[in-house]
């Protein structure tokens, strides 16, 4: 007897764009670095703070844990959307910067801020004619979560001669009756820009006027450090729905604990009467918890929590953005229109024709990956080709020294170092 063909398949390969996973563009990095160079290997095209040693996690947070687990009351299963007592912790922590207070059933704990994410588009994707507006350059992972929901991606763009700030004609131009949401980060990765408080009423009007809810990822929260305050999107609930996203994970440098929120602020009561609130407690009836351990420490991590130290993070990277952006802009063939203001990130332009041999911005991720073992996040990655996206949150020793490597790797790709070297074998 014949067997039946297997009906399954793996999935085709994703080219490198916007749609390749940023794991597997850093695969690709990490595969062609030089073995033989003993030099450290540089990491700057992952955010991720916790890997270096100057930004140590705060030893007030892994005493909560310590205290939450030895309590043994917090060893069953966890109610849907969280404990009340993490709840309202997370509750009075976002409302010191609220117009309007939050209560603790506006607060739906998640496991990180990818979770909360993926909440919201699910609840969001409705029938498949619906759509949704993310900003380019953004953050991959949301096109990744809205193709799985059937929900038609489309982008408006950040202006970078503007700070960064949304393309607000681009935002009117693009939506339809089938739009249902935009996206926005704030403070910005991968742009490293931190919105004003005129532009984020701009952005709540347009989309009010739009019909559309406004998701608003601010994970970044804490990491603002000139001229402009970071300002939540919350404050402008009472213009258009707002749902934002946030985590512990960058302030406290915990990525690994996976514990992040999503916070609706409606003081209208649009998104329940719309059913929304419903479908949200829904999807959490059919998703996983937080550990309930992390969640018995919230209101120590969030209610003793140490700001002399997260000021100590902030002031490194602040450090850190002023020596890249000085360092970058004086390299040939790079350039950046604006020095960071928030986040962990700077977006850096590639002049390719300033070089001689490289092809694009993954080339040269590639190329000086293997040459210098500094790892580099392409462009292409985040939306927009032949840009780089660069981590500041290193060690500053690290940074300085990626500079170097950088400005050695350019100056060897350049166009010019060849006219230099037929001008040195000429007059030799």
């Amino acid at each position: 007897m014949m067997m039946k063909k297997w009906a399954f398949q793996r999935n085709s390969e994703p080219k490198t764009t916007s749609e390749t996973p940023t794991s597997s563009v850093l695969t690709i990095l990490m595969s062609n670095l030089n073995q033989s160079d003993r030099r450290p290997i540089i990491p700057m095209a992952h955010g991720e703070p916790s890997l270096s040693p100057c930004f140590g996690t705060i030893q007030m947070t892994a005493d909560a844990i310590a205290e939450a687990v030895h309590s043994a009351k917090f060893n069953g299963y966890s109610p849907t959307g969280g404990l009340l007592p993490a709840r309202r912790a997370v509750a009075e922590y976002l409302s010191e910067g609220l117009t309007n207070k939050l209560l603790p059933d506006d607060v739906f704990l998640t496991m990180g801020c990818k979770h909360a994410a993926q909440n919201i588009l699910t609840v969001l994707k409705g029938s498949k004619s619906n759509n949704i507006l993310f900003p380019k350059p953004g953050f991959p992972y949301y096109e990744f979560l809205a193709r799985s929901c059937h929900l038609e991606v489309r982008h408006f763009d950040l202006l970078p001669e503007k700070d960064w700030e949304v393309d607000l004609d681009s935002v009117e131009s693009l939506a339809d009756e089938n739009t249902v949401a935009m996206v926005i980060i704030n403070p910005g990765n991968p742009c490293g820009n931190v919105f004003t408080h005129q532009h984020l009423k701009k952005v709540a009007e347009i989309a009010r006027n739009l019909g559309i809810l406004v998701i608003s990822d601010e994970v970044y929260d804490h990491i603002a450090f000139a001229k402009n305050p970071f300002v939540s999107m919350g404050n402008f609930g009472s213009i258009v729905p707002v749902v934002t996203l946030g985590s512990l994970s960058k302030r406290f440098i915990v990525p690994g604990w996976r514990l992040g929120w999503l916070v609706t602020h409606d003081p209208n009561g649009i998104l329940k009467q719309h059913g929304i609130i419903e479908s949200i407690k829904g999807y959490f009836h059919m998703s996983s918890n937080v550990p309930t351990f992390i969640q018995g420490a919230l209101p120590d991590i969030l209610g003793k929590r140490e700001d002399h130290i997260s000021s100590k993070n902030v002031n490194i990277i602040r450090e850190a953005a002023n020596s890249c952006y000085k360092g970058i802009i004086d390299i040939p063939g790079l350039s950046c229109p604006s020095k960071p203001e928030g986040s962990i990130f700077i977006m850096v332009k590639l002049d390719i024709s300033a070089f001689k041999d490289i092809k694009d911005d993954l080339d040269f991720c590639v190329k000086l990956a293997k040459e210098e073992s500094v790892l580099i996040l392409p462009g292409i990655s985040v939306g927009l080709k032949n840009w780089l996206r660069v981590t500041i949150a290193i060690d500053p020793s690290s940074l300085e020294d990626a500079i170097k490597r950088l400005k050695s790797f350019c100056g060897r790709h350049s166009k010019k170092s060849k006219s230099v070297e037929c001008w040195l074998d000429h007059i030799s």
